[in-house]
């Protein structure tokens, strides 16, 4: 009987997945050790094309899986938290806008780890959770290229600090929505009694 796709584990998006989290310590090495810019740079670009890729390869292949919905955000994750620290070591953003999407992170992990507790799944991704997402990624790299003191970098710094400032701004929305919708979960499972019928209703006979 063949394996269902949600189980599947040896896929290509799966692979792509890998190759991504392969590269976290690569990319954070080039940052902070030899300040390589253009080739962290090139990884991270690399990690935006095979993101898109494997999700792609997922709905054409039918190749979804478990592992996949796991090792995707986990890898967006990290590239995030990887170039956040480097840059506060190089001082490119300050340590409390870092601790500031550190700590939103943190929450949401909190919110989703007392949603299974309660027997919920993971709150809904938003669209501003995504435009978040789609504005720090596109920040990151940019705010490489504005360092130094060149025409181009002075050209791009504006660009690249604007966009980081709204995605920052977008990422924290997005994760009070998380706790709202954990908390309005999380109430309405109060409200129901052990039975799982709402409170004060009786059953109903046919």
């Amino acid at each position: 009987m063949e394996t269902e796709p949600a189980d599947k584990i040896w896929t290509i998006p799966n692979a792509l997945s890998i190759l991504r989290l392969l590269g976290v310590p690569v990319f954070l090495y080039l940052l902070l050790v030899p300040k390589a810019d253009g080739w962290a740079l090139a990884i991270l670009v690399f990690s935006g094309i095979t993101d898109w890729l494997d999700g792609k390869i997922a709905r054409w292949l039918n190749q979804t899986s478990r592992l996949g919905m796991l090792l995707d955000p986990a890898a967006d994750r990290l590239y995030t938290f990887a170039t956040i620290i480097a840059f506060v070591v190089r001082d490119i953003v300050p340590w409390w806008v870092a601790a500031a999407l550190v700590a939103r992170d943190l929450l949401v992990a909190v919110c989703i780890a007392l949603l299974r507790r309660n027997g919920f799944g993971p709150p809904e991704v938003t669209y501003i959770g995504k435009a978040a997402t789609f504005n720090l990624m596109y920040a990151f790299p940019l705010l490489l290229l504005a360092q130094g003191g060149s025409t181009f970098a002075e050209t791009v710094r504006p660009f690249a600090y604007a966009m980081a400032i709204w995605g920052g701004l977008l990422f924290l929305w997005s994760g009070l929505l998380y706790i709202v919708q954990t908390r309005l979960a999380l109430r309405g499972a109060d409200d129901l009694p052990p039975t799982g019928r709402p409170r004060g209703s009786h059953p109903h006979h046919d």
